[in-house]
Protein backbone atom coordinates (compact mmCIF):
# COMPACT_ATOMS: atom_id res chain seq x y z
CA UNK A 1 0.00 0.00 0.00
CA UNK A 2 2.92 2.41 0.62
CA UNK A 3 5.59 3.70 -1.29
CA UNK A 4 9.27 3.57 0.06
CA UNK A 5 10.72 7.48 0.51
CA UNK A 6 14.21 8.56 1.04
CA UNK A 7 15.32 9.40 4.23
CA UNK A 8 14.13 13.08 5.20
CA UNK A 9 11.90 12.97 2.77
CA UNK A 10 8.13 13.66 3.62
CA UNK A 11 6.59 10.19 4.34
CA UNK A 12 4.16 8.07 2.11
CA UNK A 13 1.42 10.22 0.92
CA UNK A 14 -1.34 7.48 1.89
CA UNK A 15 0.51 7.47 4.98
CA UNK A 16 0.31 10.92 5.39
CA UNK A 17 -3.41 11.17 4.65
CA UNK A 18 -4.25 8.93 7.66
CA UNK A 19 -2.00 10.43 10.32
CA UNK A 20 -2.42 14.37 10.39
CA UNK A 21 0.74 15.89 12.11
CA UNK A 22 -0.31 18.89 13.70
CA UNK A 23 -3.41 20.25 15.59
CA UNK A 24 -4.17 22.44 12.67
CA UNK A 25 -4.30 19.23 10.15
CA UNK A 26 -6.56 17.75 12.93
CA UNK A 27 -8.72 20.11 13.36
CA UNK A 28 -9.16 20.38 9.59
CA UNK A 29 -9.55 16.86 9.43
CA UNK A 30 -12.53 16.89 12.25
CA UNK A 31 -13.99 19.70 10.34
CA UNK A 32 -14.53 17.49 7.27
CA UNK A 33 -16.80 15.09 9.37
CA UNK A 34 -18.34 16.58 12.32
CA UNK A 35 -21.48 17.23 10.48
CA UNK A 36 -21.83 13.33 10.06
CA UNK A 37 -20.19 12.43 13.12
CA UNK A 38 -21.49 14.58 15.87
CA UNK A 39 -18.61 13.41 18.43
CA UNK A 40 -16.43 15.19 16.01
CA UNK A 41 -17.53 18.10 16.80
CA UNK A 42 -17.65 17.49 20.53
CA UNK A 43 -13.79 16.49 20.47
CA UNK A 44 -12.79 19.72 18.48
CA UNK A 45 -14.95 21.86 20.64
CA UNK A 46 -12.32 20.45 23.54
CA UNK A 47 -8.99 20.37 21.06
CA UNK A 48 -10.12 24.42 20.78
CA UNK A 49 -9.69 24.64 23.93
CA UNK A 50 -6.06 23.68 24.58
CA UNK A 51 -3.49 26.19 24.27
CA UNK A 52 -1.09 25.81 21.85
CA UNK A 53 2.42 24.71 21.96
CA UNK A 54 1.89 23.34 25.21
CA UNK A 55 4.93 23.16 27.62
CA UNK A 56 5.48 21.06 30.44
CA UNK A 57 6.62 22.07 33.77
CA UNK A 58 9.52 21.71 36.07
CA UNK A 59 8.37 17.48 37.21
CA UNK A 60 9.52 14.62 35.25
CA UNK A 61 6.74 13.28 32.94
CA UNK A 62 7.67 9.16 31.83
CA UNK A 63 5.47 7.69 29.22
CA UNK A 64 4.89 3.79 28.95
CA UNK A 65 4.18 2.00 25.36
CA UNK A 66 4.10 -1.45 24.11
CA UNK A 67 0.95 -3.49 23.08
CA UNK A 68 -1.88 -5.17 25.20
CA UNK A 69 -1.08 -7.21 27.72
CA UNK A 70 2.62 -6.14 27.93
CA UNK A 71 2.20 -4.77 31.61
CA UNK A 72 1.30 -0.87 31.46
CA UNK A 73 -1.85 -0.69 33.89
CA UNK A 74 0.74 -2.79 36.20
CA UNK A 75 3.44 -0.63 35.67
CA UNK A 76 2.13 2.88 35.29
CA UNK A 77 0.19 2.52 38.46
CA UNK A 78 2.51 1.33 40.30
CA UNK A 79 5.48 3.76 39.56
CA UNK A 80 2.94 6.36 39.90
CA UNK A 81 2.49 5.35 43.33
CA UNK A 82 5.90 5.21 43.77
CA UNK A 83 6.67 8.20 42.97
CA UNK A 84 3.57 9.95 44.31
CA UNK A 85 3.08 11.50 40.96
CA UNK A 86 -0.17 11.75 38.55
CA UNK A 87 -0.86 8.97 36.41
CA UNK A 88 -3.24 9.64 32.83
CA UNK A 89 -3.98 7.86 29.68
CA UNK A 90 -4.91 8.52 25.94
CA UNK A 91 -6.94 8.69 25.26
CA UNK A 92 -7.99 10.82 27.93
CA UNK A 93 -11.45 10.15 29.85
CA UNK A 94 -13.13 13.35 28.40
CA UNK A 95 -13.29 11.77 25.03
CA UNK A 96 -12.48 7.99 25.30
CA UNK A 97 -16.61 7.03 25.61
CA UNK A 98 -16.36 8.00 21.84
CA UNK A 99 -13.78 5.44 21.00
CA UNK A 100 -16.63 2.52 19.72
CA UNK A 101 -17.70 5.40 17.26
CA UNK A 102 -14.37 6.13 15.83
CA UNK A 103 -13.01 2.71 15.85
CA UNK A 104 -16.17 2.01 13.14
CA UNK A 105 -14.40 4.70 10.99
CA UNK A 106 -12.49 4.80 7.96
CA UNK A 107 -9.08 5.01 9.27
CA UNK A 108 -8.20 8.83 8.00
CA UNK A 109 -10.75 9.68 11.02
CA UNK A 110 -10.39 7.22 13.35
CA UNK A 111 -6.30 8.40 13.44
CA UNK A 112 -7.65 11.84 13.56
CA UNK A 113 -9.85 11.02 16.81
CA UNK A 114 -6.85 9.62 18.34
CA UNK A 115 -4.72 11.84 17.34
CA UNK A 116 -6.55 14.47 18.85
CA UNK A 117 -6.65 12.71 21.98
CA UNK A 118 -3.21 13.14 22.27
CA UNK A 119 -3.50 17.11 21.93
CA UNK A 120 -6.29 16.89 24.42
CA UNK A 121 -3.92 15.24 27.28
CA UNK A 122 -0.93 17.72 26.48
CA UNK A 123 -2.98 20.20 27.94
CA UNK A 124 -3.65 17.93 30.93
CA UNK A 125 0.40 17.18 30.65
CA UNK A 126 1.10 20.75 30.90
CA UNK A 127 -1.14 21.09 34.35
CA UNK A 128 -0.40 18.30 36.16
CA UNK A 129 3.53 18.75 35.51
CA UNK A 130 3.73 21.54 37.56
CA UNK A 131 2.53 19.60 40.22
CA UNK A 132 4.15 16.27 40.51
CA UNK A 133 5.70 13.60 38.31
CA UNK A 134 3.51 12.33 35.52
CA UNK A 135 3.08 8.87 34.30
CA UNK A 136 1.39 8.37 31.08
CA UNK A 137 -0.28 5.17 29.68
CA UNK A 138 0.53 5.62 26.05
CA UNK A 139 1.14 8.92 24.12
CA UNK A 140 2.01 9.89 20.31
CA UNK A 141 3.82 6.67 19.82
CA UNK A 142 1.00 4.52 19.73
CA UNK A 143 -1.13 6.22 17.59
CA UNK A 144 2.26 6.85 14.91
CA UNK A 145 2.89 3.57 15.53
CA UNK A 146 -0.59 1.70 15.13
CA UNK A 147 -0.79 3.62 11.84
CA UNK A 148 2.88 2.83 10.35
CA UNK A 149 1.67 -0.66 11.01
CA UNK A 150 -2.16 -0.77 9.70
CA UNK A 151 -1.14 1.15 6.70
CA UNK A 152 1.65 -0.66 5.21
CA UNK A 153 1.59 -3.90 4.10
CA UNK A 154 4.08 -6.93 3.85
CA UNK A 155 6.72 -7.35 6.18
CA UNK A 156 9.19 -5.18 8.39
CA UNK A 157 11.05 -4.23 5.56
CA UNK A 158 8.36 -2.11 3.69
CA UNK A 159 7.91 -0.43 6.72
CA UNK A 160 9.25 3.43 5.88
CA UNK A 161 12.62 3.63 6.02
CA UNK A 162 14.15 4.17 9.56
CA UNK A 163 14.59 7.93 9.92
CA UNK A 164 11.61 9.01 7.58
CA UNK A 165 9.33 11.87 8.89
CA UNK A 166 6.70 9.25 9.95
CA UNK A 167 8.82 8.06 12.96
CA UNK A 168 9.20 11.67 14.05
CA UNK A 169 7.13 13.65 16.98
CA UNK A 170 5.12 16.42 15.85
CA UNK A 171 6.67 19.74 16.60
CA UNK A 172 3.75 21.22 18.41
CA UNK A 173 2.97 18.66 20.38
CA UNK A 174 4.12 18.73 24.14
CA UNK A 175 7.39 16.67 24.70
CA UNK A 176 7.31 13.95 27.05
CA UNK A 177 10.98 13.43 28.94
CA UNK A 178 11.34 9.77 28.65
CA UNK A 179 9.41 6.74 26.79
CA UNK A 180 9.32 3.43 28.16
CA UNK A 181 8.71 0.53 25.56
CA UNK A 182 7.25 -2.38 27.81
CA UNK A 183 8.04 -6.25 25.47
CA UNK A 184 6.97 -9.84 26.28
CA UNK A 185 7.44 -12.47 24.27
CA UNK A 186 4.80 -13.01 21.38
CA UNK A 187 3.04 -16.42 23.52
CA UNK A 188 3.90 -14.73 26.79
CA UNK A 189 1.39 -11.87 26.05
CA UNK A 190 -1.13 -14.08 24.22
CA UNK A 191 -1.40 -16.14 27.48
CA UNK A 192 -1.98 -13.21 29.49
CA UNK A 193 -4.58 -11.67 27.08
CA UNK A 194 -6.33 -15.30 27.41
CA UNK A 195 -6.06 -14.84 31.35
CA UNK A 196 -8.30 -11.13 31.01
CA UNK A 197 -11.07 -13.21 29.62
CA UNK A 198 -11.78 -9.49 27.63
CA UNK A 199 -13.39 -9.18 24.18
CA UNK A 200 -10.48 -8.47 21.85
CA UNK A 201 -10.53 -5.34 19.65
CA UNK A 202 -10.33 -5.43 16.05
CA UNK A 203 -6.28 -4.30 16.58
CA UNK A 204 -5.86 -7.06 18.74
CA UNK A 205 -7.51 -9.60 16.84
CA UNK A 206 -5.36 -9.12 14.29
CA UNK A 207 -2.18 -8.65 16.42
CA UNK A 208 -3.27 -12.12 16.94
CA UNK A 209 -3.83 -13.82 13.73
CA UNK A 210 -1.00 -12.10 11.55
CA UNK A 211 2.38 -11.67 12.93
CA UNK A 212 3.64 -9.76 10.19
CA UNK A 213 1.35 -7.08 11.18
CA UNK A 214 2.70 -7.62 14.85
CA UNK A 215 6.66 -7.58 13.58
CA UNK A 216 5.88 -4.08 11.90
CA UNK A 217 4.25 -2.56 15.44
CA UNK A 218 6.80 -3.44 17.37
CA UNK A 219 9.23 -2.78 14.38
CA UNK A 220 8.07 0.91 14.07
CA UNK A 221 7.99 1.82 18.13
CA UNK A 222 11.93 1.31 18.04
CA UNK A 223 12.10 3.37 14.99
CA UNK A 224 10.64 6.76 16.56
CA UNK A 225 13.31 9.00 17.65
CA UNK A 226 12.75 12.54 19.40
CA UNK A 227 11.95 11.43 22.00
CA UNK A 228 12.93 7.62 20.91
CA UNK A 229 11.66 4.56 23.10
CA UNK A 230 13.66 2.98 25.62
CA UNK A 231 12.91 -0.98 25.20
CA UNK A 232 12.30 -2.88 28.85
CA UNK A 233 11.89 -6.60 28.72
CA UNK A 234 9.14 -6.74 30.90
CA UNK A 235 8.71 -10.67 30.55
CA UNK A 236 9.90 -11.02 34.26
CA UNK A 237 7.95 -10.56 37.25
CA UNK A 238 6.51 -7.18 38.15
CA UNK A 239 8.79 -6.59 41.39
CA UNK A 240 11.53 -7.07 38.62
CA UNK A 241 10.29 -5.26 36.19
CA UNK A 242 9.69 -2.62 38.40
CA UNK A 243 13.22 -2.57 39.85
CA UNK A 244 14.13 -2.06 35.83
CA UNK A 245 11.77 0.50 35.40
CA UNK A 246 12.60 2.84 38.42
CA UNK A 247 16.54 2.02 38.09
CA UNK A 248 16.04 3.39 34.33
CA UNK A 249 14.01 6.98 35.32
CA UNK A 250 16.50 7.60 38.26
CA UNK A 251 19.12 7.38 36.28
CA UNK A 252 17.61 9.68 33.38
CA UNK A 253 16.47 12.35 35.74
CA UNK A 254 19.47 11.98 38.42
CA UNK A 255 16.84 11.42 41.38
Amino acid sequence: MLQCCAPGSPGPLPLRGALPHSATALRRRLRQCAERIPEAEAVLDLLEKCPENQKKGHFPVVVFEGLDATGKTTMTQAVKDMLNGILLRSPPPCISQWRTIFDDEPTPIKRAFYAAGNYILASEIAKASTQAPVIIDRYWHSTAAYTIATETNGKVQDLPPAHDEVYQWPEDLLKPDLVLLLTVDPEERVRRLQLRGLEKTKEEAELEANSLFRQRLEESYRRMVNPACQEVDASSSKEEVLNTVLQLIKNHFAL
